[in-house]
């Protein structure tokens, strides 16, 4: 079955060639020039993935971001941002209010098709896979959530992918630049002190459950998740 990509941006003629370039590569297409007329496709004909413009009128589409990570039934949508907007803050936002990815303005449509099938990839649940066991942490994979004593922990988007990650790779050494590469996507360019404000956070939440000890840093390299004491 074909990818339904769902363009959001209000420029026609951005629309227009992403449908062009996507028809190209065998994938179907919904488009909206706003918000709110892509919050009505969302219910009527749920999209595999949303290309999301910034800059729109009205609700813009980090507002839009932040607003779909919010509904239990959106928060796990695939998006990727589409700005001119090319900041290191603007990318961070952008990323932190709930965005897979982000492309800035101009693109290749190669490379965007490419982007598509690589978010598909890591989104996608492994066949058979329903819940994760981590300790005292369980991952619900079908509704992204994490979980303790089967009370969820609440979790900005990209503090979720980061725990879920080391969820899915416990016991194992991550430098800083390798986490950015695994949770924040090799093509989006932030400093790696990033990856330290985001530990941090996690650890803060986990230390009202007493197991911030589950995230160790690793001296001189990077940090490790694990249910085991760091001896």
């Amino acid at each position: 079955m074909p990818v339904k990509v769902l363009i959001v941006d209000d420029e026609a003629s951005i629309r227009d060639m992403l449908v062009f370039s996507l028809a190209r590569a065998k994938m179907d297409t919904l488009t909206a020039k706003d918000a709110q007329s892509a919050l009505a496709i969302i219910s009527d004909n749920r999209p595999d993935i949303i290309l999301l413009d910034w800059m729109m009128p009205g609700i813009s589409g980090i507002e839009l971001s932040r607003r779909l990570r919010s509904e239990p039934d959106t928060r796990d949508l695939p998006i990727i941002m589409l700005t001119a907007r090319s900041t290191e803050n603007d990318r961070v936002n952008g990323l932190e209010t709930g965005c897979d990815d982000y492309i800035v303005k101009p693109f290749s449509p190669r490379e965007l098709i490419a982007r598509i099938h690589s978010l598909l990839r890591r989104t996608a649940p492994t066949p058979g896979e329903a819940l994760l066991q981590a300790g005292k942490l369980e991952l619900d994979v079908q509704a992204r959530r994490i979980l303790s004593a089967d009370k969820e922990i609440q979790l900005a988007p990209t503090e979720y992918r980061l725990l879920e990650f080391f969820i899915r790779h416990p016991d194992r050494a991550y430098s800083r630049s390798q986490l950015l590469d695994q949770v924040w996507g090799g093509n989006v360019y932030v400093e790696e002190r990033t990856v330290d404000v985001h530990i941090r956070r996690v650890r803060k939440i986990l230390q009202e459950l007493e197991l911030d000890d589950y995230i160790q840093t690793v001296r001189g390299f990077g940090y490790r998740f694990s249910v085991h004491k760091n001896t």
